[in-house]
């Protein structure tokens, strides 16, 4: 069986052109935008988070599955590189834009909880977990990618991940499951 992604979201090829031009290579890859896209059309009338907007490609991925009762919040350090994904995805009014710190973000938020949480940089992964897991609705989904060795990890990295596993793995509140697939993903499940 091929994985290979053969819905594309429409804004696709210009996000890549422009993130290109940018020399910025960090965005979301397809096996994991599709599954994005799945768990929030799973969503009807959803609340999403999106930690990491990078040039946009994973927001795409999560508008293409989103309803039109869906919101989607994207917080991304880097405004220059956000500027590519507000420049063509801005103009849908389900999505909100955020530039600045993911941690500083998670540690003011102050709304409702999120059904599903895809974060994609440190802020909400490797720091700020806890935040981050307690921002998910009861029956939420918490996803985060990159937990394959890829080329370019610092060396203590690969630490980080494990250390990282383990402890998503012994929480009681989240149900967990990883998939050795696209970058290498955890899916966790709060369950209470």
């Amino acid at each position: 069986m091929d994985d290979t992604p053969y819905q594309l979201p429409v804004p696709l090829t210009a996000l890549r052109a422009k993130a290109a031009e940018a020399g910025f290579t960090l965005s979301c890859e397809d096996r994991t935008g599709s599954l994005l896209a799945v768990l929030a059309a799973a969503r009807p009338g959803g609340r999403i988070l999106e930690l990491g907007t990078g040039a946009g490609e994973g927001a795409a991925w999560l508008l293409s599955g989103m309803d039109g009762g869906s919101r989607l919040t994207t917080v991304e350090l880097d405004d220059t590189v956000q500027a590519i994904a507000r420049e063509e995805l801005g103009s849908d009014q389900r999505v909100t834009f955020v530039a600045g710190d993911a941690g500083a973000w998670l540690d003011g938020f102050e709304g409702a909880p999120f059904d599903l949480v895809f974060a994609d940089t440190w802020p909400g992964k490797f720091t700020h977990l806890d935040r981050a897991l307690e921002l998910v609705a009861p029956g939420g989904i918490y996803l985060i990618d990159d937990l394959l060795p890829q080329p370019g990890w610092p060396q203590e990295h690969a630490a980080s991940v494990v250390r990282l596993l383990a402890e998503l793995d012994g929480r009681e509140d989240f149900r967990c499951v990883r998939l050795s697939w696209a970058s290498g993903l955890l899916m966790a499940v709060r369950v209470t």
